[in-house]
């Protein structure tokens, strides 16, 4: 599979809608991407080795979603076959009153994968330009100057300083790979009916995730603007089709 088909390239326009969230590459059969994700798993334990002997670089994997598109679930069938002890994963959920009297990135900083080893954000520094963007009264609540919560540029130089930031760490021996799941809204509807319909599931359920389904249009241009502001050479983006679980964990 050629995963450069799901990158986005740097200054180029993003539109979502022209992403197939059921692509599957040609795979019609399930058993045959189960197989192929464990020749996969089986290189990527092959170079965690190389990356934890050598003690030079580190690897920064991040996930973004709307809720429902597998975020937990890519992670836990990807990385389970390599060595849990190089492995870190950071769930940044609200920002703690400690946190929010830091600027935006110190709490990710903190979370950074050491050298030789890999480090996994589910969900990232990007909820700042995306939750915050699309809840203008999250940004209001900030302990902010005035003058940044009223500039009009506020979302272009959190862009640039996100950039900066990234560019920052891969000039340092970070390496970044930033990933959107990309789940249709009629699947997601699918998914969260299934949380509820099915008891085994019911844990999974929110009310919190039915009300940020309203929102998902403002999300979607979020994103959007997100990606084509800071998917770069060196830190890209790639939108994952994630109608089908199965092809999600094997792209």
């Amino acid at each position: 599979m050629n995963i450069d088909q799901f990158r986005i390239k740097a200054g180029k326009n993003v539109d979502l809608s022209k992403h197939a969230a059921d692509f599957t590459d040609g795979y019609t059969d399930k058993d045959q991407a189960k197989d192929d994700l464990a020749k996969n798993i089986e290189r990527m334990t092959e170079l965690q080795d190389m990356l934890y002997a050598q003690d030079v670089h580190s690897l920064l994997i991040v996930f973004q979603a709307m809720d429902a598109a597998g975020k937990d679930g890519a992670i836990k069938h990807v990385m389970s076959g390599v060595n849990p002890q190089g492995v870190s994963v950071s769930s940044f959920k609200a920002p703690s009153a400690e946190e929010r009297d830091h600027d935006f990135l110190w709490r990710h900083q903190k979370a950074l994968p050491e050298r030789g080893k890999i480090g996994i954000f589910n969900r990232s520094h990007y909820e700042e330009v995306l939750v915050v963007r699309v809840h203008s009264g999250i940004l209001q609540l900030q302990q902010l100057p005035a003058e940044v919560k009223g500039d009009k540029n506020i979302w272009k130089k959190r862009f640039r300083q996100i950039r900066d930031w990234e560019q920052h760490l891969v000039e340092n021996g970070t390496h970044i790979l930033k990933f959107f799941l990309n789940v249709s809204r009629e699947e997601q509807k699918k998914r969260f009916l299934a949380r509820i319909n099915e008891p085994e599931k019911n844990w999974k359920f929110s009310a919190a995730d039915i009300k940020e389904r309203g929102f998902w249009y403002d999300y979607m241009n979020a994103y959007e603007d997100a990606m084509e502001n800071t998917s770069t050479d060196h830190a890209p983006w790639y939108v994952i089709p994630a109608d089908k679980k199965w092809f999600t964990r094997l792209a």
